[in-house]
């Protein structure tokens, strides 16, 4: 049975991150610095790896993709819930919170697979090197970055339009800092089953099926890895992947960690703080892991600082 009352509206109260008025300072201080080191290192791997000529390999090409979409979902979220410190009321409009949702659901789902492609590009490197620059040719690092978009934007296309199509309720307070699925089903008057049974299959089908080819990579690097003779082989195999599987590990330890919660101990409150690690923590930590950790990166910066110094010099 459908709930009466209900009304057209025009725009959302977004709660925030806290209603605490002495946690805003500190908060809005950490969390803009989170974002600009973000923001500001995501685009330097997205120039980066076009300008160094060193790094136009089908594993910076991937690198180049994860920043992308590290930089879209990030930017979906990070400057609307650092403005809403400053403003009050919190709103958000109808259109614009149906569009930040369909941002995020698109970037964030693509990381899924973009990842994924880089698992399957680091199984080629190391298990078939002979074969690599034939297998990993342009044309197929292009088919495994273009599927992941085109069906992302189906992804988040049916999703959002089946949310925005369906009746909401007068109540328009959504309890979150961003406009997200679940905090937006809460608000819906009409029947959400068919909607959360669309979401529950997609969040299923798109984390065990990247998750997937993630493990069966690993698996079979692993395999190669062992069978290694020279300590040397070992070591360099493992420092071709250590970069990617530790941005693996923090992005889908924290994706299940949300995943496999039971519903008695779940809470918005822990939705928000988990969100805020995914949404803007994650995004920052990924160009410093292959920064810190890649020699090729730190290698391509600095020769790039030089010519720029030189330039301006």
């Amino acid at each position: 049975m459908e709930k009466q009352n209900l009304t057209v509206l025009t725009e959302f109260i977004l709660k925030g991150i806290t209603d605490l008025p002495e946690l805003q300072a500190p908060l809005f201080g950490m969390l803009f610095l989170i974002y600009l080191i973000s923001a500001v290192g995501n685009l330097g791997i997205i120039i980066l790896t076009n300008l160094d000529s060193r790094l136009q390999t089908p594993m910076y090409f991937f690198l180049r993709h994860l920043a992308f979409t590290d930089l879209g979902y990030s930017t979906a979220i990070g400057p609307k819930m650092l403005a809403d410190f400053a403003a009050e009321g919190n709103s958000v409009s109808y259109y614009l919170c149906a569009t930040q949702l369909a941002c995020f659901l698109l970037f964030i789902t693509c990381e899924l697979f973009v990842l994924s492609a880089m698992s399957y590009d680091r199984y080629v490197a190391i298990c078939n090197p002979l074969l690599y620059t034939i297998i990993m040719s342009q044309r197929i690092c292009w088919v495994l970055v273009a599927i992941p978009y085109i069906y992302s934007v189906f992804v988040s296309l049916i999703v959002t339009i089946r949310i925005f199509t369906l009746s909401f309720c007068g109540y328009n307070v959504i309890n979150h800092f961003f406009c997200d699925c679940i905090p937006l089903i809460s608000l819906l008057c009409s029947s959400t089953h068919e909607v959360e049974l669309i979401i529950r299959f997609f969040a299923t089908f798109d984390l065990i099926s990247s998750l997937l080819v993630v493990l069966v990579s690993y698996l079979l690097i692993l395999t190669a890895i062992l069978r290694m003779k020279s300590a040397e082989g070992r070591r360099k195999a493992f420092s071709t992947c250590g970069s990617h599987l530790t941005v693996v590990i923090v992005f889908y330890g924290t994706l299940i960690f949300m995943y496999v919660q039971p519903k008695s101990s779940k809470s918005f409150e822990t939705d928000k703080v988990s969100s805020i690690f995914y949404t803007l923590v994650i995004p920052m930590l990924n160009p410093l892991i292959y920064s810190l950790r890649n020699k090729d990166v730190k290698d391509a910066i600095e020769r790039t600082w030089k010519k720029t110094v030189a330039i301006f010099s």
